[in-house]
């Protein structure tokens, strides 16, 4: 039995990215889960909320806030992978991302990982595995993608 493990925290976003690779023709190097039974590792990333929130909730409320918001998001995409007759794991992620990949991991030897996170404009995402050794160090001058657009833009705006 193949495992694949996903990371998600939409869950309209994640149903159109598992359909795309159930349907998806097999491709050199990618996991082909509609081969066989598949067991899917689902991790909910529930969104982040800032310290200051602390204030008003208290731990434990925020804590059945994550599993409920949780719940619902299983329950939007786990059944189409059960109507297809595969197996579904159901995780909370608490903590640090790459620490539980590690686990997860560890467990499922083996298992192809997934990152099934809707991308935010403007938000970088917790990554989910190590930060590979660069080969060369970056320059002092590099610039995000959307700091040098909106300069291109000023720039095509004032001739």
């Amino acid at each position: 039995m193949q495992t694949i493990i996903v990371y998600i925290d939409d869950a309209a976003y994640a149903r159109q990215q598992l359909a795309a690779l159930c349907t998806a023709p097999e491709q050199a190097g990618a996991p082909r889960p509609q081969a066989a039974a598949t067991h899917w590792v689902l991790v909910a990333c529930a969104p982040r909320m800032t310290h200051r929130i602390s204030k008003w909730v208290s731990h434990s409320a925020r804590e059945n806030w994550r599993a409920k918001w949780s719940e619902k998001v299983f329950g939007e995409v786990a059944p189409g992978l059960r109507q297809r007759g595969d197996r579904v794991t159901e995780v909370l992620a608490k903590g640090p991302l790459v620490d539980l990949s590690a686990q997860l991991e560890a467990e499922y030897r083996g298992a192809h990982v997934l990152d099934g996170r809707r991308p935010k404009l403007g938000h970088d995402m917790q990554p989910i595995a190590p930060a590979a050794p660069q080969a060369g160090k970056q320059p002092p001058w590099t610039l995000p993608g959307a700091v040098a657009g909106i300069g291109m833009l000023l720039v095509l705006g004032f001739e």
